[in-house]
Parts: C-alpha cells; structure tokens; sequence
C-alpha cells in the first residue's frame, strides 16, 4: 500500500487507495472478471514468479477489491509512521480463519477473553481443537492473571483480542495485553469491528493483525457481506497469508468491494451521528425504571469506562442493556418494536436490536450464557443514525 498524503479522516476514507482509472472513470470501476490476459507468455511467467506485478486470477484479487484493501489500510494506519497489508475477505469470518490457520499450528494455543463474537467463539472451540489447536479463555482484563497464562503456557502462541466485545460491550487493554504479549514472544490480534478505524487504531499499540467484518460499519448500509486481515508483516502478508488465503478461497468480489468503498466514504459523517445517538440513548436507558443495567462504556457505571476513554476515540454506538422482567420481558420489548429493526448483525445506518437469550444464543445452555454476561432479559442494540428523539420514543413505548 502506497504512503498516502492526506491528513483527514474523511480525506483518507474518500481518496485513499484510489488510482487514476485507465479509461478515466471517476469511481473505481466493478471489475467483474474473474481472470486476466498476458501479453505475452513470457508477461504470464513473471507474473506468476512475482517478478511483474500485475493481476492473474480474481479469487488472488481485483483493482475494485484492491482499492478496497488499500482504503482500509490506510485509515487504521492514518497519522502512524508505518505501513500495513490488507487482504479482502468474503467475510470477516473467512478473514479470521485465514489470519489463524496462517500463523497457528498443532500443538498452539490461543489466549483470548471470555466475551467473544459467537462466530468466533465457536471457531476457536469447535474447528480448531481437531486441528491440534486449544485455547485458554479467561478474563484479559486482569492484567496479572493474563501475564500470569502467558508466562507458564509456552504452547500459548497468540493472543486474540476483541474490543469493544459482543454482546457485552466489555472493553481490555490493548496497549498493555500487547506489551505483555510481547514480552513473552507471542503474536497479537485485534477484532476492531466495533469500533472501527475511526474511533480506535490497533496498530497504534504494536498489535500484529487487526481484522474487520467489513459487513458492519464500514459498508454501513447492510448491502454487501466482507471482511478483511490487515497485517503489519508485509513479507508474511504476502508469503505466507497470502498463500493460506488463496488456497483456503475465502476471497470477495469486486461487486461487495465495490459496495464497502462507497460506504467508507461517509464513515466518519455517520459515525459521529451513531455515537451522538448512542451517548443520547444510553443515557435514557440508565434512568427507565424497566432496565436493569446498561452497558455503554461511555457510562462511568460501566466497568470499562477508563480503558474505553484511554484507547477509542468516542465509546461508539453499540449498547446492551438487561431488562429487569428476564426472558418474557425481552421476548415482550422486542415484539412491540416499531420503527426500530428486530434483527441480528450491526453497522447499518437504521437502529437494530436483537435479544441474545431467544435469537443467537437460543440453543446454549442458561448457565453458560450468563456466566459470559448474556443473561435472560439482555437486548443488544445497534443506535443507528435516525433522529434521536424518534429511537427513543420507541424504545419507550416498548419498554411501557
């Protein structure tokens, strides 16, 4: 990825990684072509021996997934003197795969913290145990307890970071976990998702991967399904990763690559709008006499407050509150919902709520989801960027 010039976020979101189109075209053209022609045979040889740089096969990618690629890069990179490689993935999922099967091998582990995006959850506890791989999950909030696994566990070979976290909103300190990772020699990674680029840079505290579902904020419209590595090893990114992610053929397309460049564009525009609303929302849902807690880690009530104000740039816009009426009282909130969305997934402009206990974690047992936080009556809420007073009047009527 090129040095970009631009100092700005939004400069950066809307110019970064973009090359002068051949034909002119003011936008990245949608390359739908699924390979590409030589001049010569000889051009095909260096092409293939990586003595010519050029492009040979869309699942190895495209110049729309490129851009894409670059534009991501250069925002988690932006005012840091160093460069990163990005690789676009169908999913973020397929990013995580890719990062973990590169890297990691029989006899590994992974130390990560108990509150994880299920995906990955199930990942790390189901696909990769018969793989030779185990994992340590504790809470890495305590700092003693996590130097304490990653002092006496030499199989221990990274350290998988999530933060904020799903559902709980938990926040750990990536600064000082990647300091200690260090310290013991162990490779760091970063789900960034949450937070996004805008409010918090991974890269910034010597972490060594940052991935993203692309599905999320940075496309912001619910259009396109994505995700993407980011890693700060370019010789590795393009050895090594680049290898384990063709053959694993988790790759995007120029038509989703497309869709999440667009929408970069206006990541800070609505961002702020998102953070706004959340601030607003968080603070009327700490007073209703129906919720029991609120996890909003711009709350000070919040655990995680001090790490959250330290590390991000604003505390975002994903919430999640415990009603005080448990299971039915959540089944009840959410069938009264009228302008705000009764869906899974997050990062869309429109505000979407989900309730763990009777849509994603229906089918794990009580005791295990409460021991991570996901108890009867928790509602995950994405505050989308509406009219502030509107979300809220809804919230109330169903919370009436």
């Amino acid at each position: 990825m090129p040095k970009q010039p631009y100092s700005g976020f939004s400069s950066t979101a809307i110019h970064g990684g973009h090359e002068t189109d051949p034909r002119y075209a003011h936008l990245v053209p949608i390359y739908a072509s699924s390979t590409y022609v030589y001049d010569t045979a000889e051009q095909g040889m260096r092409r293939f021996s990586g003595q010519e740089e050029g492009f040979i096969y869309s699942r190895w990618g495209n110049p729309t997934m490129r851009e894409a690629e670059d534009k991501i890069a250069a925002l988690e990179t932006l005012g840091l003197d160093m460069e990163v490689k990005g690789i676009l993935h169908a999913s973020g999922m397929a990013a995580i795969s890719t990062m973990l099967l590169a890297t990691l091998k029989s006899g590994d582990k992974i130390l990560s913290h108990f509150s994880l995006y299920g995906g990955t959850e199930e990942l790390i506890n189901r696909v990769l145990p018969p793989l030779g791989i185990g994992a340590e999950i504790v809470d890495l909030r305590n700092l003693e307890l996590a130097e304490s696994v990653l002092k006496n566990d030499a199989s221990i070979r990274m350290l998988y970071i999530e933060t904020p976290a799903n559902p709980t909103i938990q926040c750990v300190d990536i600064e000082a976990l990647a300091a200690l990772a260090k310290k013991y020699g162990k490779i760091v990674a970063c789900d960034n998702t949450f937070a996004t680029p805008y409010l918090q840079q991974p890269f910034k505290y010597d972490v060594d991967f940052v991935v993203h579902s692309t599905t999320k904020f940075l496309n912001g419209h619910g259009t396109a399904i994505g995700g993407i590595l980011l890693g700060r090893d370019i010789e590795l990114m393009n050895d090594r990763v680049m290898k384990v992610h063709k053959l694993l053929g988790g790759n995007s397309n120029s038509f989703d690559a497309f869709l999440v460049i667009n929408g970069i564009k206006t990541l800070e525009l609505r961002m702020d709008r998102h953070c706004q609303n959340a601030e607003r929302v968080a603070q009327f849902l700490e007073t209703h006499v129906q919720v029991a807690r609120v996890n909003y880690t711009g709350l000070a009530s919040h655990s995680d407050f001090e790490i959250a104000k330290k590390q991000m740039r604003h505390p975002g816009a994903m919430l999640s509150f415990e009603l005080k009426g448990g299971l039915q009282a959540g089944i009840d909130f959410m069938d009264k919902l009228k302008m705000c969305v009764r869906t899974v997934s997050l990062g869309t402009v429109d505000t979407l709520l989900s309730h763990p206990a009777s849509m994603t974690h229906y089918g794990i047992p009580k005791e295990k989801r409460e021991k991570y936080g996901i108890t009867d009556g928790l509602i995950r809420m994405n505050v989308g960027i509406e009219q502030v007073e509107d979300i809220m009047a809804d919230l109330e009527q169903a919370l009436a």
